[in-house]
């Protein structure tokens, strides 16, 4: 259980780290830069976060039983609602397909991308393996439709790793990095891989 409960809470401080830094690009004095990067990061952490969010809280309500069920909790609400924001936001292609305009279209937001990476760059070798990847990618002609969800998947953790190893407490960035960008978890939550330490995780919290 502690495994699962860590994974959600990795999921949890990314997505909210995502959410608080984007909405920087928004403020009345926000900078060019952020401006730039809010353009190609907008549809990028929509896409993922909405996608995420279903299953997240499947899990949330899972972990408690018939007592994440029961409408004394917010969380059958939030179970039904939460495939409503992928539709309200855009399906998850027509809003990928904006993420690749951005790339294709828009120099000074892959510009602005590049610098917010670079900020995290030589923290984690992972992190620097994952971000060259998506630069190389990126910076490609050849790119096309097909390769639109999982631009924007990459794009979006990078982005939430970058910020939690500048900002988050080290169990939850090393355990960001490892099951995220190496790809060494399942699909479902509460498979992190051995050797994180899911209590630290959790007692980071605290």
């Amino acid at each position: 259980m502690q495994n699962v409960l860590a994974d959600l809470v990795l999921e949890a401080e990314a997505s909210t780290a995502l959410a608080l830094r984007l909405a920087r690009g928004f403020e009345a004095n926000a900078s060019p830069a952020d401006g730039a990067l809010a353009r190609v990061a907008t549809p990028a952490l929509k896409y993922w976060i909405c996608k995420r969010a279903t299953m997240t809280v499947a899990e949330a309500a899972e972990v408690l039983g018939g007592n994440g069920y029961i409408e004394e909790s917010p969380l059958p609400r939030m179970l039904r609602e939460a495939p409503l924001n992928s539709i309200w936001e855009g399906s998850g292609n027509v809003i990928c397909l904006d993420v690749l305009r951005a790339a294709r279209r828009e120099p000074a937001a892959i510009e602005a991308l590049d610098a917010e990476l670079a900020s995290a760059r030589g923290a984690d070798a992972r992190f620097d393996r994952h971000v060259a990847a998506l630069v190389e990618l990126l910076h490609r002609a050849d790119f096309d439709e097909s390769d639109a969800r999982h631009i924007a998947g990459k794009i979006a953790t990078a982005f939430a790793a970058s910020l939690l190893l500048r900002n988050a407490p080290r169990p939850i960035a090393e355990a960001y990095c490892r099951s995220r960008l190496e790809e060494a978890s399942g699909p479902a939550f509460g498979t992190l891989p051995r050797g994180i330490d899911c209590a630290a995780v959790l007692a980071a919290l605290a």
